[in-house]
């Protein structure tokens, strides 16, 4: 088994998603990594063929890598629903269109699951997915994976965040990732309690390719 490589110096975040873009700026922002977006450099958008959310970061991650010829840093994050049989999982930006209209996505979930009967919170339940991958120009890859787990509101509450936060409740809150501030959802100790999916999976890249400032 190969030793876990470090990252240093500049990096490219393989995203076009503002919100994923400003998360991952804020959780890099510690360890003095310089981060350039996919979009910032004109970089295009891989076909995202993978079947699991580990192997669409690692397209998205190696692709970027490639074109700019810098390490890059890539997340494929889903919801899934368990009274769904685990969609929209890797097809959750999918579901809200060309449009990115996550409103309607929302909506489609709850249609779905009123047809369902899936009304109480006990029938409700739900995890948001983070893969993490850093893809380096050479091949070498680094890859990790959290989730956490939640129930899901009808109707949503909150306007921060991005994508279904406003619907998911996550265990043993009383507010939406909707309704938390950026410090709540995915700021590390000692500003949160790194509760999100993404932070999750962040710390535990964090101890293996990261050194702080």
């Amino acid at each position: 088994m190969t030793a876990p490589r470090r990252i240093e110096g500049k990096l490219v975040i393989a995203t076009h998603n503002p919100g994923k873009l400003a998360e991952m700026r804020e959780l890099l922002a510690p360890y003095g990594i310089a981060a350039v977006s996919a979009g910032e450099l004109g970089l295009g958008e891989p076909e995202e063929t993978g079947d699991s959310f580990q192997a669409n970061a690692r397209i998205k991650a190696e692709a970027a890598a490639k074109a700019a010829q810098l390490p890059a840093f890539a997340d494929d994050s889903g919801l899934a629903v368990d009274a769904l049989g685990g969609q929209p999982g890797i097809y959750s930006a999918r579901w809200a269109g060309p449009a990115k209209d996550f409103n309607a996505a929302m909506a489609q979930i709850e249609r779905l699951l009123q047809e369902r009967g899936a009304r109480e919170p006990a029938d409700r339940g739900a995890h948001f997915v983070s893969a993490l991958c850093v893809a380096w120009p050479d091949g070498h890859v680094e890859e990790v994976e959290a989730r956490v787990d939640g129930t899901l509101v009808w109707p949503p509450r909150g306007t921060a965040g991005f994508g279904y936060d406003p619907m998911f409740l996550p265990d043993g809150h009383a507010r939406t990732f909707g309704e938390m501030t950026s410090d709540e959802k995915h700021g590390l100790p000692p500003r949160g309690m790194g509760l999100s999916h993404r932070a999750r999976a962040f710390v535990k890249l964090a101890e293996r390719c990261l050194a702080r400032a």
